[in-house]
């Protein structure tokens, strides 16, 4: 079983004065999670918490050994239901809601539990891949290769979703409603969980050039990841968890940059001597041949 190191790092970003993100990593039993929460007068605030207690209590007994698509299931309905019943509860929380996007390791796999627009990418080989699907009519153009991620990343309805935490009750088998799955994870990829400020701000590309260059401190990409979005604009809240794999390192470390110089200089050396064998095979066989022609014509002049 694979020993777990995350990275965290959460920030309003430079036009929020309040930051309704919630992050939730436990390395111990692979339980990672991403909460953005929706809804003025901090009620955005109190519905991502709300969500995120629920998840973790209800996740705490984990049991490796039954479905983990089913508990995650059960755990993220739990979670609607008690944002849904707290915002009944007292008016103020009227309307409130969140989105989320919950990662579970166990064993060599990856269960996946996903509503919103918050993401999980998968990071292997030098590549970034989203494994969630946006719930948003932008998000589901861009997935379908209708608009660019530019256009999406820019569109004025960005922020709009049609799955949410909280706006209404759901029962377990709610279809259309909480996004599973589970894939084999490989130890030497990594998983990266981040909320929409940190997507709508960042390319994939600007996204995989910070994580490439990782080399061993998972909070620094985390870290290097937020300042990025914030330095593009901040213009919402930024939550980020990075989960390398024991194995994982970034095509673009230092160690790795250094190792390919190494690799580069050995290959010019054997070069060189390749040549310069060349050479003096060469420079053999036109003195050869020149000593070959002087014989033969002191040859003739002997016999003549």
């Amino acid at each position: 079983m694979a020993t777990w190191r995350a990275g965290v790092a959460t920030d309003s970003g430079k036009q929020r004065s309040s930051n309704e993100d919630r992050v939730f990593a436990d390395d111990s039993h692979g339980i990672f999670l991403v909460v953005d929460g929706m809804g003025g007068h901090a009620a955005g605030e109190i519905a991502a918490e709300t969500a995120l207690d629920s998840v973790r209590a209800n996740l705490s007994g984990l049991d490796s050994d039954r479905d983990v698509e089913d508990q995650v299931r059960a755990a993220i309905t739990a979670a609607n239901n008690a944002v849904r019943r707290l915002s009944e509860q007292k008016s103020e929380y009227g309307g409130m809601a969140c989105v989320l996007t919950l990662a579970v390791a166990h064993s060599d796999h990856v269960t996946v539990g996903h509503v919103g627009d918050s993401r999980l990418y998968l990071a292997w080989n030098g590549e970034l891949r989203k494994l969630t699907s946006d719930h948003s009519p932008v998000g589901e153009q861009e997935d379908n290769g209708e608009i660019s991620e530019e256009e999406a990343m820019n569109h004025p309805r960005r922020n709009e979703v049609y799955r949410d935490i909280g706006s209404e009750w759901h029962n377990l088998d709610d279809t259309n409603f909480i996004e599973t799955k589970t894939l084999l994870f490989r130890t030497d990829a990594a998983l990266l969980l981040c909320s929409d400020g940190l997507s709508d701000t960042l390319t994939a590309a600007q996204i995989s050039a910070v994580i490439e260059r990782y080399e061993g401190d998972p909070s620094k990409v985390a870290l290097q990841l937020v300042d990025a979005a914030n330095r593009a604009g901040g213009k919402d809240n930024i939550s980020v968890i990075f989960v390398p794999g024991p194995e994982f390192i970034g095509s673009n470390a230092a160690s790795v940059a250094a190792a390919r110089q190494r690799h580069a200089v050995t290959r010019i050396r054997p070069k060189a001597r390749r040549w310069r064998s060349v050479v003096r095979t060469l420079v053999l066989l036109v003195v050869g041949m020149f000593l070959g022609i002087a014989l033969w014509l002191g040859v003739q002049r002997f016999w003549h």
